[in-house]
């Protein structure tokens, strides 16, 4: 009975931190959207999400623990933390400029090209091969993503620029925090929480030149928008997008990889469907098709990474499988030890 009890409550956690997951990221994302018709300033909002990563997870940390990290060298300073941090704002800025210049809907279809990115740059980077069954699975994410392109009727084409920038950046981050976090031997949160103080100063130039200088000559915006309703569009923006990390990362820390990445493929195409409906952007029959056919891609793509990394033999053990001494379990490997980065 009490067997019975945990995993009844360990259920309904995992459902509420999923469904949490699920709207924190619809949120911010229908939020930006509407920011963006009357305040289009996306370097802006970007701003604002880093600002709230760099301020808000501190405390987080302290209450959950997580143990501060040894004091990094100038070596690896420069060669994994600045990288990290440039490609988290540049990656953001990236998302926020698609999402301006094309519907959300269109926008989170084509960062579902992210596994095709992720096997050429692990392939590049890592070395690593992938068997026939991942390469098939990414033949229906490319063809749906190009259905989808062809026939989208708000296509902008510096936004579909964007859109693969910030994707192609988003996988690079995956493959090279592998090698960042088995270097620096730092808890994934506190990689995080430093990539994101350090992004926000590396972005603060950039705001300024992109942003503030325009800001404040714009007349429309100094004079016929509501600064009270922007600014609160802002505040939630970061606070949500804050909100979709921890959930992310907790989801992660609950669940196997693959029901992990099962998990986060449902999300986009929840995303993907409440966007229709909320924003009420047009689209066409070929153009649905186009979406569901990259998004089941992405599901293939996530089983056939599955078959493949549980037909591995089992490696000898590392240094980078110590933590504090200890031998880290494949789950923890898997899960909390594994990158840094996820697409959330």
């Amino acid at each position: 009975m009490s067997a019975g009890k945990d995993n009844y409550r360990e259920a309904s956690r995992l459902l509420f931190l999923c469904v949490m997951w699920y709207l924190s990221s619809l949120g911010q994302n229908v939020i930006n959207k509407h920011l963006f018709t009357e305040f289009p300033y996306p370097t802006t909002v970007s701003m604002c999400h880093m600002l709230a990563v760099a301020i808000l997870l501190e405390p987080v940390l302290r209450l959950w623990n997580v143990p501060a990290p040894e004091v990094i060298d100038r070596r690896h300073f420069f060669i994994l933390v600045l990288p990290l941090a440039f490609g988290k704002f540049f990656s953001s800025v990236s998302a926020e400029f698609s999402i301006l210049k094309v519907s959300v809907s269109f926008a989170h279809t084509v960062k579902a090209t992210m596994p095709i990115f992720t096997v050429f740059l692990s392939r590049l980077v890592l070395g690593e091969k992938q068997t026939t069954k991942v390469y098939l699975a990414l033949v229906p994410i490319i063809c749906g993503v190009m259905i989808a392109t062809l026939t989208e009727l708000s296509f902008d084409m510096f936004g579909l620029i964007a859109a693969l920038t910030s994707t192609i950046t988003f996988a690079l981050q995956n493959v090279y925090s592998k090698k960042a976090l088995r270097d620096l031997k730092i808890h994934h949160l506190r990689l995080l929480l430093m990539l994101g103080q350090i992004g926000s100063l590396m972005l603060l130039p950039i705001w300024c030149f992109l942003d503030f200088r325009r800001i404040i000559v714009d007349r429309k915006v100094l004079t016929t928008i509501s600064w009270s309703y922007t600014l609160t569009l802002l505040f939630f923006s970061g606070l949500l997008n804050f909100f979709q990390n921890i959930f992310a990362f907790s989801v992660l820390n609950l669940v196997t990889p693959l029901s992990y990445s099962i998990a986060n493929a449902s999300k986009r195409i929840f995303v993907v469907l409440m966007s229709l409906i909320m924003l009420k952007n047009p689209v066409t029959p070929l153009n649905v098709i186009g979406m569901t056919t990259a998004l089941l891609g992405v599901t293939c793509y996530n089983l056939a990474k599955f078959d493949q990394t549980r037909s591995k033999n089992v490696l000898p053990m590392v240094n980078s499988d110590l933590v504090d001494g200890r031998i880290l379990t494949e789950h923890e490997k898997a899960n909390g030890h594994a990158k840094a980065y996820h697409d959330v």
